[in-house]
């Protein structure tokens, strides 16, 4: 495949698209909102009512909420039903009658809630706010019952600037924080304001994508990347997905099959119908035939009904056996026998039952070794690889890093509400030499935990040292770099950032390199200076992985810049 072509799939694809619910019957601050979420390419939703938001959030489609401390305004109760809301109207103006008498009496027995209400209700007779229930307290309420971790901007409305009605809204924001929201913003609008909240918490950075899907406004699948060996793989997945050959996918763990064979289901004609997982590793040989077999009631002790397997599930459509390596050796002749004839008997049962199920396999083992060492039967193997994929590990295509980690950070910004503008030219620089034995997953938390533990918009391992002496290169690949001359080699200056921007070291100052017949010192001020270049002038760090003192390295510092070996950034 060319280049233009590999350049031609990776831009055609789908990018994911934020969603934005705006609970308010404010038609001016729709119109304002929806303006603001069209340029930043964000898909805004409308709901004039609490019952309405929650509906959408209910999808799982949602990624930020704006709601108005009181959604529905009601400028005219007489306009309001008169049957079972009545009733309740009549016992809310009861209650703020015992509220009034409990204050005059006993003001210090009410809780903070009865207190806020109270001054509600004497702010709004007098006109400072508008009118209408507390449903915006209510809908945050529910949202951070049921989804936690979905962020919620609450917006009220002052009708003056009293002294009254601003210790009300004071007392509204303080509310709304306590109660989950991560921000409170006050009509009319900052456009600047809500900006700056959208690209930190629903950041929209740049990403190559070699595959997606999505329904309606919910995205099923996403491959990030744009490695021709990536590229290679999910082109020739997308072939083979049409047919009904059976697929076997190898690969590290972390690498993605799992990704790739929902992919092949997606874009298959079995789309319509159902994709069923089961992990072989996770079961027993018993309990794995019960699985994917099913049983029949009163089969084995606490089969109390009958219950149909996995490979009835998914009838029609598509079954994923994930870790098919770790299957018992006993069983994989039933499983091979169901796989030729596609019947099978549930356990306990006589009744055949028949299926047609394409078959889908991930292994993170050499299945030909393992047919070889007898722990894996032959006949199986054939039967399973009709097409066999192999998902590179993530140290052979170091293409992805970046879209990779820029997508990470799109993922769970939100999730510590931290801006993040740029990638530590460092960081990125670890992560190229780093041979990655988790592959993609092990990249995901290492972005994860540097978004939650550092500070700043520039994403960088400065505040995370144990990541930071993880990710050091295997001991044979330090030596290796050693012998590679140093005008091959990036020059500290252009590594550092911030703070870490302390040295740069002269591309002049290390020889070409054999290490026999060359004097310890020579040898120690290259490994000082070397180890200074890939902390970014960290003199911590360098000391730390040197395993020497802070000392010691000041020390060493102090003459390399006498013999101008080192110079000020």
């Amino acid at each position: 495949m060319s280049n233009a072509e590999i350049n031609n799939l990776s831009n055609s694809k789908k990018e994911d698209i934020a969603n934005v619910l705006i609970a308010d019957d404010d038609s001016e601050l729709a119109r304002f909102m929806l303006e603001i979420l069209a340029r930043k390419g964000i898909r805004g939703h409308l709901a004039s009512d609490k019952d309405t938001a929650m509906d959408f959030i209910s999808k799982g489609n949602c990624d930020l909420v704006f709601t108005a401390d009181r959604i529905s305004q009601q400028t005219d109760p007489v306009r309001s039903s008169r049957n079972d809301k009545d009733t309740e109207r009549k016992g809310k103006i009861s209650n703020r009658a015992d509220l009034s008498s409990r204050t005059q009496s006993t003001p210090h027995q009410l809780s903070d809630d009865e207190r806020f209400f109270q001054r509600n209700v004497q702010a709004r007779d007098k006109g400072a706010i508008g009118a209408g229930s507390e449903d915006g307290f209510e809908l945050l309420e529910k949202i951070k019952a049921d989804w936690p971790e979905l962020p919620v901007i609450m917006i009220t409305k002052a009708k003056n600037r009293s002294p009254q009605n601003q210790q009300l809204i004071i007392e509204t924001a303080v509310r709304a924080i306590r109660r989950g929201c991560c921000d409170f913003l006050i009509k009319p609008l900052d456009c600047e304001k809500i900006e700056t909240l959208l690209d930190t918490l629903l950041p929209n950075h740049s990403v190559l994508t070699v595959a997606s899907a999505h329904e309606d406004s919910r995205c099923l699948y996403r491959i990030v990347g744009r490695s021709a060996k990536l590229v290679q793989t999910v082109s020739l997945a997308e072939r083979i997905a049409p047919t009904s050959a059976p697929v076997l996918i190898s690969g590290e763990s972390g690498t993605g099959k799992e990704l790739l064979s929902y992919l092949i289901h997606q874009k298959s004609k079995r789309a319509q119908g159902s994709y069923i997982k089961i992990n072989c590793a996770a079961l027993s040989d018993s309990l794995l035939e019960s699985e994917l077999f099913g049983h029949e009631k009163g089969a084995f002790t606490g089969a109390y009904a009958q219950r149909k397997g996995r490979f009835e599930m998914a009838h029609g459509g598509t079954l994923l056996l994930d870790e098919i390596a770790e299957t018992p050796i006993r069983f994989q002749a039933k499983l091979l026998r169901v796989l030729e004839q596609q019947d099978f008997e549930r356990v306990g049962g006589n009744e055949s039952v028949r299926v047609d199920v394409r078959i889908v396999s991930t292994t993170n083992k050499d299945l030909l070794q393992e047919v070889q060492q007898g722990r894996f039967r032959q006949d199986l193997y054939y039967r399973l690889s009709g097409v066999r994929l192999v998902v590179c590990p993530l140290r052979e295509r170091k293409d992805d890093l970046y879209d990779l980690v820029w997508y990470f950070v799109n993922l769970y910004a939100r999730e510590v509400q931290r801006r993040i503008t740029r990638l530590d030219p460092a960081m990125m620089d670890i992560f190229a030499k780093y041979h990655w034995p988790g592959n993609v997953r092990q990249l995901r938390n290492v972005v994860r935990t540097s978004l939650i533990l550092g500070v700043g918009q520039t994403l960088s391992l400065a505040d995370v040292s144990w990541l930071f002496d993880e990710l050091q290169p295997l001991p044979q690949e330090r030596n290796s770099d050693l012998m590679v001359p140093q005008r091959d080699r990036p020059r500290l200056s252009s590594f550092g950032t911030g703070q870490n921007s302390v040295f740069r070291v002269p591309s002049n100052t290390a020889q070409a390199s054999n290490l026999g017949g060359v004097p310890l010192e020579q040898i120690e001020k290259r490994a000082i200076l070397d180890t200074l270049r890939q902390t970014g002038g960290n003199q911590t760090k360098a000391a730390k992985v040197l395993g020497i003192s802070d000392r010691t390295l000041r020390d060493r510092i102090h003459r390399y810049r006498k013999q101008n070996c080192l110079q000020l950034a």
